[in-house]
């Protein structure tokens, strides 16, 4: 048959949708949760990287510290 099946994908679809919609955001806020850290990992075609980390500080959501490193992966 077909892969990936469309009356499977279909199911369940108007309960999870509004879960993922809610928790799948960039930056989550609701009551009791929240995001606390960010992370983008960039790599170039040379083997170039740069992490950087962003993590909130004291639960405060206008205080964050951001921290990046850079180097090259080994070949």
């Amino acid at each position: 048959s077909q892969l990936p099946d469309p009356a499977i994908e279909d199911q369940g679809k108007d309960y999870i949708r509004p879960i993922l919609n809610k928790y799948a955001a960039v930056c989550v806020r609701c009551p009791g949760y929240g995001t606390r850290t960010n992370t983008v990992i960039l790599i170039d075609s040379e083997g170039r990287v740069t992490f950087t980390e962003r993590n909130m500080i004291n639960a405060d959501v206008s205080q964050w510290k951001t921290s990046t490193y850079e180097f090259k992966l080994h070949t």
